[in-house]
C-alpha cells in the first residue's frame, strides 16, 4: 500500500525478506489453496508464495494475490498498530512483483480511499505519514467522494469470493457426477424445493415491527423495512448485518429493486417515496406527492418509473429520472394497501380496503378489471410468472384465450383469512385456498410455478398445493404476526419479516 512506484496493491504479491518485529503488525499472511486460502487461517510471515493480506483495523483486509513472487524489486510503507495511547507508523522495505499495473486515476482513486479509512477511524498518524508518502492533496469535496469507499469495495469483494466459492463448488460437484456416469445420490426437483425448519437464521437488529422483506435481484443480501423509520441490508448467506440505511422519518412501509439491483425504492408513513443508489447506499431523490401514508411502491420492469399506493386512495407514477409524478390512478373507494406490475409492465393490480382488487392498464390509466369476493381488507397481491401459466390452466381448466395462451393470473390474500387466485383476462375467481387462522399478509408463487407460499397473522408460513388446494406444509415461523415474505428466484432461500421485529433466513430444499 502506498507503493510510490506506482504499482497498485490489488495486483501485487507482496514479500519481504527478513522478520516484521511490531507487535501487531498491518500486514500478514494467510496460507494460499484453492479456494480455501480467502478463509484461510494466518501464518507467520515469512518469504514464500503466499496472499497477503493487509489489515487495515476492524476488521478489514485487502488480499493481495500473488503474481509473479520470482521477481521482486519494489519499495513501499507498511504501518504498524503500537500498543498503549495512539497509533505509530515505520517505513518498511517490500518487494513487490505486479503482473498487471493500476491506471494513474485507479491509483489516485485507491491511496484517496484508503488515507479517508485511515482518517474516518482515528488513525491520525498513520493517516499523516501515508498522505505524505502517498503525496496526496486532500479537498473536501473529494473527502466526501471517497467517504466510506474501502469498506464498499471490500464488502463487494468479499460477496463475489462467496460467489466463486459457491460455484467452483458446484462445478466440483458436477464433475464427480460427470466421472461417475450419475447424479450423486437422489435428489428433489429444485422446482419441489419448499422451506424447511428450523429457519438457517434468525437476524435481530430492527427495534420495531418488520414491515417488508426482499431479496437482491443479483447479490447474496436481502433488504428489510421496518417501523422504525430505516432499511436494514443483510447478506442471506452468512447471516450478516451489513448496514442501515436512515432516511425517512417515519415506518418504511414498502421496498423494490429495479432489475438489476442498482436502485433501491422505499416508501414510508412521512407520505415520501426515496430512490436509493444501491451501489453507494445513498438517497439520491425523495419525491413528494401523496397526501397520506405511502404503502406501497413497486419500480417498473422497464427501471424508468416507480408505482406507488397510498392512504389518499391513490395509485401514483413517478419518472426516476427526474422525481416526477406522471400519472395518478383513481378509483378505489379507501386506503390503497399495495401496488405491483405485470411483468412486461403494461398491467399493474391494487389492492385495498374497499375489499377490491384491481387490474390497471398502465399507458391509458383504465381500470381493465375490478375484482370482487373477497369478504374484508385485501392486504396483499402477486402477479402468477409466465412459468406457472400452464400448472394454474391445467389445475384450474382455465380456458386459452384467443392469443393462444392462458393468463395473466394474480394471487391475492386478505383479512377474510383466504388466499384467491384470478383470471386477469376473464375477471373470475378461479379458486379459493382457506386454512390460516388470521389476516393474510403476504402471497407468492414458487418459483417452480407449481406452489403458492403464503404467510400470516397467524404467525405461519404456509406452502399451498394448488393443483389439489390444500396447504401441503405449515411452518410455525414467528412468536408474533409474519408480515412480508420472499422467495429468491434462482436460490433457495425463503426470507419472512414480523412484528416481533426479526428477519428469518429459511432453506429449501
Amino acid at each position: 500500500m502506498g507503493v510510490k512506484d506506482g504499482r497498485g496493491p490489488a495486483e501485487a504479491a507482496v514479500q519481504r525478506s527478513g522478520e516484521l518485529r511490531s507487535p501487531h503488525p498491518l500486514l500478514a499472511a494467510r496460507s494460499p489453496g484453492s479456494a480455501s486460502h480467502r478463509l484461510g487461517t494466518q501464518i507467520p510471515f515469512r518469504r514464500s508464495r503466499h496472499l497477503w493480506k493487509l489489515e487495515l483495523g476492524f476488521g478489514l483486509r485487502l488480499g493481495l494475490w500473488p503474481a509473479e513472487p520470482e521477481t521482486l524489486d519494489y519499495t513501499g510503507v507498511i504501518m504498524f498498530l503500537k500498543p498503549g495511547k495512539g497509533y505509530t507508523t515505520r517505513t518498511d522495505k517490500l518487494n513487490i512483483a505486479a503482473k498487471m499495473v493500476l491506471s494513474q486515476r485507479q491509483r489516485d482513486e485507491l491511496n484517496r480511499a484508503i488515507a479517508d479509512y485511515l482518517r474516518s477511524n482515528g488513525y491520525e498518524e498513520a493517516y499523516s505519514v501515508f498522505k505524505k508518502e502517498a503525496e496526496l492533496d486532500m479537498n473536501e469535496e473529494l473527502d466526501k467522494k471517497y467517504a466510506g469507499l474501502l469498506e464498499k469495495k471490500w464488502t463487494s469483494v468479499i460477496r463475489l469470493q462467496k460467489k466463486v466459492m459457491e460455484l467452483e463448488s458446484k462445478l466440483n460437484e458436477a464433475k464427480e457426477e460427470f466421472t461417475s456416469g450419475g447424479p450423486l445420490g437422489q435428489k428433489r426437483d429444485p422446482k419441489e424445493w419448499i422451506p424447511r425448519p428450523p429457519e438457517k437464521y434468525a437476524l435481530s437488529g430492527h427495534r420495531s415491527p418488520v414491515t417488508r422483506v426482499i431479496f437482491h435481484p443479483v447479490f447474496s443480501v436481502m433488504v428489510s423495512a421496518s417501523e422504525d423509520a430505516t432499511i436494514k441490508v443483510w447478506d442471506y448467506e452468512t447471516g450478516d448485518f451489513e448496514r442501515t440505511l436512515k432516511g425517512h422519518t417515519d415506518s418504511v412501509q414498502d421496498i423494490s429493486f429495479d432489475h438489476s439491483g442498482k436502485l433501491l425504492a422505499s416508501c414510508s408513513a412521512d407520505m415520501t417515496i426515496k430512490l436509493w443508489d444501491f451501489q453507494g447506499f445513498e438517497c439520491i431523490r425523495t419525491m413528494h406527492g401523496h397526501d397520506h401514508n405511502v404503502s406501497s411502491v413497486a419500480i417498473m420492469p422497464n427501471g424508468d418509473h416507480i408505482v406507488s399506493a397510498s392512504r389518499d386512495k391513490t395509485i401514483k407514477m413517478w419518472e426516476v429520472q427526474t422525481g416526477y409524478c406522471v400519472k395518478t390512478f383513481t378509483g378505489h373507494r379507501e386506503w390503497v394497501r399495495m401496488v405491483r406490475p405485470n411483468q412486461d409492465g403494461t398491467l399493474i393490480a391494487s389492492c385495498s380496503n374497499d375489499q377490491t382488487v384491481r387490474v390497471w392498464v398502465v399507458a391509458t390509466k383504465e381500470c381493465k378489471a375490478e375484482l370482487r369476493e373477497h369478504e374484508h381488507v385485501v392486504e396483499c397481491i402477486s402477479w402468477a410468472p409466465e412459468s406457472s401459466y400452464s400448472s394454474i390452466s391445467e389445475a384450474t381448466g382455465s380456458e386459452t384465450k384467443k392469443s393462444g395462451k392462458p393468463g395473466p393470473f394474480l394471487l391475492s390474500g386478505s383479512r377474510d383469512k383466504t388466499i384467491k387466485m384470478w383470471d386477469v383476462s376473464t375477471g373470475m375467481c378461479l379458486m379459493t385456498l382457506v386454512g390460516h387462522d388470521n389476516w393474510v399478509r403476504g402471497v407468492l408463487f414458487h418459483s417452480g410455478g407449481k406452489f403458492i407460499l403464503s404467510c400470516a397473522d397467524d404467525k405461519t408460513l404456509r406452502v399451498w398445493d394448488y393443483k389439489n388446494k390444500r396447504c401441503m406444509k405449515t411452518l410455525n415461523a414467528h412468536e408474533h404476526f409474519v408480515t412480508s415474505l420472499d422467495f429468491h428466484k434462482t436460490a433457495p432461500y425463503v426470507v419472512t419479516g414480523s412484528v416481533d421485529q426479526t428477519v428469518k433466513v429459511w432453506e429449501c430444499r
